[in-house]
């Protein structure tokens, strides 16, 4: 049984609810006007550390745990989701810059940069040699490697994506990235003369922690690559089901068809995989249950081979394989592809 299928509510909204409503696109996207209330309300946590004085060193650990534990993983789906399908009416389209302008920099967002590496690079690129964050030249269970990749995106990826933007004639996107990068470090550098602790705690120090996160989230959904057709995205992505991730953070582990068809809305994936298995599987499609993409990384950095074979999904119409098949599989699927497409 696929425990991600969307539900949709049963009780009828509320007066609140209803005016929230009124100003979203899509009424299956109301989660997300009750996210962002709640990630101002944590972002007011964070500007209270710049009030907070000698109770600084205590609060900013309970600032930061929370944030993590109850925002972060929340929110940045929330911004991928609503990235590909703008969340208010076009009549209040100046709210759709909440998420990445006032939201987004509490949660290590810079404005504007996710939207032009994931909706101006990395989808029309889908993690091929010219995508900047492709994963095909490394060996994907190798921990230099991935440190290799993390190091190179964190200090000249914006660099590299400035160029493709510039080479590319995409002006806008260009802009956009550039007002945001210049806008947030202008941020910081003014807050830093307030309180240099709380504008590291609040600011910089997720910037660096969700680069991370991201770079190793798209590490596992993009680590088991056909080399003979790495454009496919049945063979270039993997899927993840039946996961805690996929009720926190919208159904992201379905990243296949998202390479497919992107615009699909995040409540209706579980549904598109359960009525398509047999295309997955006349595809051989890589399909995980119980586990999510960063656990599916972390797996690949520690060798644990027989634990994602255990969790390795066996698709109808695909070919039948034991434990170890499995685990020749999944390694063959992880070797270097150059640009060259050389063995």
């Amino acid at each position: 049984m696929n425990r991600d299928l969307y539900t949709p509510p049963t009780t009828p909204p509320g007066l609140f609810d209803r005016a929230l409503l009124s100003l979203i696109n899509d009424e299956r996207d109301l989660p997300f006007v009750h996210l962002i209330l709640g990630c101002l309300g944590c972002a007011s946590l964070g500007v209270g550390l710049f009030f907070s004085g000698r109770y600084f060193a205590y609060l900013a650990p309970a600032y930061l745990l929370f944030w993590a534990l109850v925002y972060l993983d929340r929110f940045i789906l929330m911004l991928h989701c609503t990235s590909h399908r703008p969340l208010f009416k076009k009549q209040h389209a100046a709210l759709n810059q909440v998420i990445p302008w006032l939201v987004g920099p509490f949660f290590g967002e810079t404005p504007e940069t996710y939207f032009s590496h994931h909706m101006g690079m990395h989808h029309p690129e889908n993690n091929l040699h010219d995508d900047l964050s492709t994963t095909m030249p490394y060996r994907r269970d190798s921990l230099a490697a991935w440190l290799h990749y993390f190091t190179s995106f964190l200090f000249t990826g914006l660099a590299r994506l400035a160029k493709y933007h510039l080479e590319r004639g995409n002006r806008r996107l260009l802009g956009r990235m550039i007002a945001g990068e210049s806008a947030f470090i202008a941020m910081c550098a003014g807050l830093a003369v307030i309180d240099l602790r709380a504008t590291l705690v609040v600011f910089v120090i997720p910037v660096v922690l969700v680069r991370f996160l991201m770079m190793a989230g798209n590490w596992g959904q993009h680590a088991f690559v056909d080399a003979s057709d790495p454009g496919n995205a049945y063979k270039n992505s993997i899927t993840c089901i039946n996961t805690r991730y996929n009720k926190r953070c919208f159904n992201d582990g379905y990243h296949i068809h998202h390479h497919v068809r992107a615009r699909t809305h995040w409540s209706e994936l579980p549904a598109e995989f359960e009525a398509n298995k047999a295309e997955y599987g006349r595809q051989d499609a890589i399909v995980f249950e119980g586990v999510d993409f960063f656990q599916v990384w972390m797996m690949l950095m520690l060798g644990r081979w027989d634990a994602l074979a255990d969790r390795f999904v066996q698709l109808p119409g695909a070919p039948m394989r034991d434990r170890d098949a499995v685990i020749a599989f999944l390694k063959s699927r992880v070797q270097p592809i150059p640009a060259d497409g050389s063995a």
